[in-house]
């Protein structure tokens, strides 16, 4: 069943985190996800949810997207985007 990641980053500095960010996208795709959303223009309609950057990611099943989140060769580009940002990630199972 098909899993998606939802990712909430407030960058605290932009230029080091994108940088490190050039090399997600490679890392995303060799672990079989995919972008369906990647920091694009939002609104919020209801509620008092404020997101600053949000990305939607599709992978095969919640353990893929865990494995990607975990992978070793993701491990030092996750820390460096950590140290740049403050982010929410939750994984949901697709219907």
């Amino acid at each position: 069943m098909a899993a998606y990641v939802i990712i909430d980053a407030r960058v605290t500095d932009d230029a080091p985190f994108r940088a490190n960010l050039d090399q997600v996208p490679a890392i995303v795709k060799a672990h079989g996800g995919k972008y369906l959303v990647r920091g694009g223009t939002h609104e919020v309609i209801r509620g008092d949810w404020t997101p600053d950057r949000l990305v939607v990611l599709e992978f095969d099943s919640v353990e893929q997207a865990k494995a990607w989140q975990n992978a070793p060769d993701y491990a030092d580009i996750r820390e460096e985007l950590n140290r740049f940002s403050t982010t929410n990630i939750v994984v949901v199972e697709g219907v």
